[in-house]
């Protein structure tokens, strides 16, 4: 069964439904506009309960179907980036330096089709729980969910979430059992030395080369501390320091962020963090304090909802556009905290249009409104084969 033809009939509301999404992006915790509009669309849809202030801001929907039976949470994010976009589409952000760059605004439109079409037909049993969650971004509003009882208020069975994908062939689910994506940690590293006059850099201890030599050692944690088959992620992303050219700065910071699958590669990737960091400022004279933050523990599919999820995204696009994803991503994604909880899986969608389209997080780029009634349709398809009346 390709989309379906109810979901394609609305096609072109939900594509204005996500263009307005895209022309009014909020941040994190922020989404008081955004989730306001996807409460009064579930109310108007005829959706039985609809739940606000979940999270701040995030939204429930509760759907029941034409008879009793179990329940199933389908997921999206709300929230944008702190991005200044430079897309040029027509429906580009209206507010500067705020930018849907990952998509987040068709993963809500993709849920309020589904929403839209599983309200009208109920062509299930059991229920279905919508979860508009906040803050994906760094933040991790789905743990703020988990933390608050969202699964002990809406007990469901399992759980199940989607991510545009535009690397990949558009239309095309991906997939795999296991580990799908990455631990996250931010690193926040302050080098405190002594500023000194650029031409007399004798009379200090400079945190620039300090830092430069701590950027340089960080190669080395995972080429020499990680098994060559396992896999770990070390970048230091922005360095800020001084304010001019021949003043040696007193202060220098460093960001960046870490990744992994193991928690025992995440502690050891912390451990040398710190260790490597410390010590070399020490050994400069100066003092490094060290901050390791973890966000987002690795997103893990479970195998049996995994095949659930496939035979439902083999029902909207065939067998053969289901694809086997052969390795992880080292992108982080907070839905894992929904996946520690219930058994559940997350599939990518590919997005691409062309080879060279602009990735998540660019300031080009766009969600592709082709996906719109594939990914509702999806989730539709998931309520139905899930929940069978």
């Amino acid at each position: 069964m390709p989309v379906m033809n109810r979901i394609a009939d609305f096609h072109d509301e939900m594509t204005g439904w996500r263009h307005d999404f895209h022309q009014h992006p909020e941040l994190a915790f922020e989404e008081v506009r955004t989730s306001g509009i996807v409460a009064e669309k579930l109310r108007a849809f005829g959706v039985d309960e609809v739940i606000t202030g979940v999270a701040k801001t995030g939204v429930i929907g509760v759907i029941r179907g034409s008879a009793p039976g179990p329940a199933i949470g389908l997921r999206a994010d709300m929230d944008a980036l702190p991005i200044l976009e430079e897309s040029g589409v027509a429906h580009a952000s209206l507010s500067p330096g705020k930018m849907h760059a990952c998509g987040h605004d068709g993963h809500t439109t993709m849920l309020l089709g589904a929403a839209k079409y599983l309200a009208e037909t109920r062509n299930f049993a059991g229920t279905v729980y919508l979860l508009f969650q906040p803050a994906e971004e760094n933040i991790g509003g789905a743990r703020v969910m988990v933390e608050e009882g969202v699964f002990e208020r809406f007990p469901m069975e399992r759980v199940f979430g989607i991510h545009n994908w535009p690397g990949h062939t558009a239309g095309e689910f991906l997939w795999r059992n296991g580990p799908v994506m990455a631990a996250v940690g931010n690193i926040d590293i302050t080098i405190t030395g002594k500023g000194a006059h650029g031409a007399m850099p004798n009379n200090g201890n400079d945190p620039i080369v300090i830092a430069a030599q701590i950027v340089s050692a960080f190669q080395s944690i995972v080429a020499r501390n990680v098994e060559p088959l396992e896999s770990g992620v070390v970048t230091i992303g922005h360095i800020e320091g001084g304010h001019t050219h021949n003043v040696i700065p007193e202060k220098v910071l460093l960001q960046g962020t870490a990744r992994w699958f193991k928690p025992e590669i995440g502690d050891l990737l912390e451990s040398k963090i710190r260790a490597l960091a410390t010590g070399i400022a020490t050994a400069y004279g100066a003092e490094a304090d060290v901050r390791f933050t973890r966000l987002y523990p690795a997103t893990v599919n479970e195998e049996s909802s995994t095949d659930l999820a496939r035979q439902a995204a083999a029902a909207v696009v065939g067998d053969s556009r289901v694809v086997h994803m052969d390795k992880p991503t080292m992108g982080g994604e907070d839905f894992s905290f929904m996946l520690n909880v219930k058994p559940g899986s997350y599939l990518m969608l590919g997005g691409g249009r062309t080879g060279s389209d602009p990735q998540v997080h660019h300031p080009k780029y766009d969600f592709n409104d082709d996906l719109l009634p594939i990914g509702a349709s999806y989730f539709a398809q998931l309520a139905e084969r899930l929940l069978p009346r």
